[in-house]
């Protein structure tokens, strides 16, 4: 091999590493590539784009091929409220490491920080995004994860603000360890399956900590709502698990801490509903099994409104609710059994930790205040107490066989 051959074989072997292998790329004020747009623009399939600590005043970026983009310190991107800032309309794409602001507001188009666009295998996380119209917006995505992002906005209207993490016709998508606050709905799903919802906090937001609607096999794990204009709403979906959260504090004449509708073959188990107006709210929901939760300090720990049907209360503990139960039927089909009820006053004889007396939790009151709201006010008052123990001792207005046959008589560990 002739010294010439070589030297050429050792040029096309450089260029094509060039070429082929993922390289790195520097963006900053003082490096050769300025902007991120340019970065991207110059990037090839799997490059790792590097952005230098300092503020870069863009929108308009699409991510259209598969890139990792990491930041340095949070580095920030101000939108300049021009518009979406991030698109990515590519599949296996990273954005991590970022602080994103002043996203623009338009009422016929939902803009965001990063919006991912009918794309697969992405991963958005440790973002800080502020000053936001929409956060991060998932539309027809598929196989990727949100993770420990910290998201705040300045909502003050329900029409010219939107949502923190928003997913819209998604599948098999991971929303972990984020921390939203201050939007429209915290997180929102609608047409999303198979998602799961993990360890995050929804606090201090307009209307809904989670909204979700027609989004089936979903779960729903050790996530946090509390102080939320409206609480939780869980409408018209099924097969879903809601396991170890936390709901309170969610306070008004229209809050809860969870609202179920049209909601069928469901798992809650293990939550705590503390301090909201109403505990969960419940309508035209049926074979859904509540399992060890505690509802504690609300004003309704349950409130059924009619069509449900073969659901089960077991193991539950009902602690210092001004009503436990509400009913506004005369007709019952779900089972309440083996539950922890503050208000009982029964004995246990046998001393076997189950009251030998079957206690009936739907207060006649409950009944009258759904119908008169107005006479709340006479909730501690001697004559309540008078007609609330005849309806215990003779039904008529509230189901004869809403009952637990087996009430515990000390609060339920697990």
């Amino acid at each position: 091999m002739t010294p010439l051959l070589k030297h050429s074989i050792l040029i096309a072997f450089v260029v094509m590493s060039q070429t082929l292998w993922p390289q790195s790329i520097s963006v900053g004020r003082d490096q050769a590539i300025t902007s991120v747009k340019e970065a991207v623009l110059k990037a090839t399939d799997f490059d790792t784009i590097m952005i230098k600590p300092g503020i870069y005043k863009e929108h308009g970026i699409i991510i259209d091929k598969p890139l990792t983009i990491i930041g340095e310190g949070h580095p920030l991107i101000d939108g300049e409220l021009k518009g979406e800032i991030i698109t990515i309309i590519s599949n296996h794409v990273t954005i991590k490491g970022l602080k994103i602001i002043n996203v623009g507001t338009s009422y016929t188009e939902d803009f965001a920080a990063i919006r991912v666009k009918r794309s697969k295998y992405f991963e958005i996380k440790d973002l800080i995004l502020e000053k936001l119209f929409f956060g991060i917006y998932l539309e027809k995505a598929a196989d990727g994860k949100v993770i420990n992002n910290t998201i705040t906005g300045e909502a003050i209207e329900e029409h010219n603000s939107g949502n923190a993490i928003h997913l819209w016709y998604c599948k098999n998508v991971v929303v972990d360890h984020n921390t939203v606050s201050h939007v429209r709905d915290g997180i929102y799903l609608e047409f999303s399956d198979d998602c799961l919802i993990k360890n995050n906090t929804s606090s201090n937001n307009l209307r809904y900590g989670l909204h979700f609607m027609f989004s089936n096999n979903d779960v729903y794990e050790n996530n946090t709502f509390s102080f939320n204009g409206a609480g939780v709403a869980v409408m018209f979906s099924k097969q879903i698990k809601m396991l170890k959260n936390v709901f309170k504090e969610n306070w008004g004449t229209a809050s809860y801490g969870l609202l179920l509708k049209e909601i069928n073959d469901a798992d809650i188990k293990r939550n705590t509903f503390a301090e909201n107006t109403i505990g969960i709210n419940i309508e035209g929901s049926n074979r859904i099994t509540y399992e060890h939760n505690t509802f504690k300090n609300n004003g309704w720990a349950v409130k059924v409104r009619g069509a449900c049907y073969s659901n089960r209360f077991l193991s539950n503990n009902f602690m210092y609710n001004s009503f436990d139960i509400s009913y506004n039927s005369n007709i019952n089909d779900n089972g309440f059994d083996k539950n922890y009820w503050s208000n009982y006053t029964g004995y246990d004889l046998d001393k076997n930790g189950i009251g030998d007396v079957p206690y009936r939790p739907v207060k006649l009151f409950s009944y009258v205040v759904n119908r008169t709201p107005e006479t709340i006010i006479l909730l501690r008052s001697l004559f309540i107490d008078i007609i609330d123990f005849s309806e215990k001792v003779s039904p008529v207005f509230t189901p004869d066989n809403l009952m637990d046959p087996h009430p515990k008589m000390k609060q339920i560990t697990w």
